[in-house]
């Protein structure tokens, strides 16, 4: 068993908005892969792509999403970004990549699956329903109705990634919310979501059903609000180690963009929310920016680090 981490850079310009690969044999210690380059790059609609989405299909094969956003081109002359803009005119769909085998790729699509009120789409993820056999594609938007003030988390449902359903409300709070990621450990659903303000913090709750009622997690909150900057994470991501401890990855924004990247967090047990920050136990080649960990065979680990050879 090994790991692939799909992320982007980063960077002011945008070829750190591209899609880019790193592996690991134990989870812990990151290598890069092709030289730290992007592995495919939008050229379609805005030319980049953030919040890089990889799931494994169930008849084998990979599909990545990404949000359609290019931020680098957003930039005023101070490298300052108006954001109240983007959640307005956010791009309405996602790239898309399929591929068997991680090296060759279908041509990039758009997947526009936005409603006309969205003023944008972020962060997708997909998750595989086996109960329906469908996955589950779910991001965040702001709407019209509230001036764009204010991201939900929606969804929409696919069998074949061809045809998706209207999109529908996953979950809403008073405050936005944003950065869903969903995994189910031993029977139950675990929601990992940023919190954008009082307090704005990462949480996590649990259900026992993929659409909920979600239960919130009250210790893991008491947690993520006793570590310095605290509001400054985004982007969970978590997967099982080898050595049966559960990891979970946070994007930290909060310092110079060279020093911008995930933070581990390690519990004991999966599906035991009791997480500590594990810093020292972790080495990556450079900042990984909002992406997703997935598993992968010690055949595509080989296959993989022979055809992205560092140079």
């Amino acid at each position: 068993m090994a790991y692939l981490f799909v992320h982007f850079k980063e960077k002011i310009t945008p070829d750190g908005e591209q899609v880019y690969f790193s592996v690991s044999k134990d989870g812990y210690n990151w290598e890069m892969l092709n030289s730290g380059e992007p592995i495919v790059s939008s050229k379609m609609s805005t030319g980049g792509c953030r919040d890089i989405e990889i799931a494994r299909l169930k008849d084998d094969g990979f599909v990545i999403i990404t949000t359609d956003e290019c931020i680098a081109n957003r930039y005023d002359e101070n490298l300052n970004v108006n954001w109240q803009i983007v959640n307005r005119t956010g791009s309405h769909g996602f790239c898309m990549w399929k591929t068997d085998d991680l090296i060759n790729f279908s041509e990039q699509s758009i997947i526009n699956i936005g409603r006309d009120d969205f003023g944008c789409m972020w962060a997708p993820e997909i998750f595989y329903d086996e109960t329906e056999d469908e996955y589950m594609i779910h991001w965040g938007s702001t709407v019209a109705q509230d001036d764009y003030s204010h991201m939900s988390i929606y969804y929409s449902v696919t069998k074949d990634f061809v045809t998706f359903s209207e999109p529908k409300l996953f979950f809403t709070k008073s405050a936005e919310v944003l950065d869903t990621h969903i995994t189910k450990i031993d029977g139950m659903y675990h929601m990992f979501y940023k919190h954008a303000e009082h307090p704005g913090v990462n949480m996590h709750a649990v259900s026992e059903h993929l659409y909920g009622p979600y239960m919130h997690d009250e210790a893991f909150e008491k947690y993520m609000r006793s570590i310095e900057a605290y509001n400054c994470y985004e982007a969970d991501t978590t997967y099982i180690l080898p050595d049966g401890k559960w990891c979970l990855m946070l994007d930290f924004f909060g310092c110079p963009k060279p020093e911008m990247g995930y933070v581990p967090f390690v519990a004991d047990k999966p599906g035991v929310a009791e997480f500590e920050m594990k810093k020292e136990l972790f080495s990556f080649p450079y900042g990984f920016k909002h992406g997703k960990v997935i598993e992968i065979t010690d055949a595509e680990y080989e296959r993989l680090k022979n055809h992205y050879k560092n140079v």
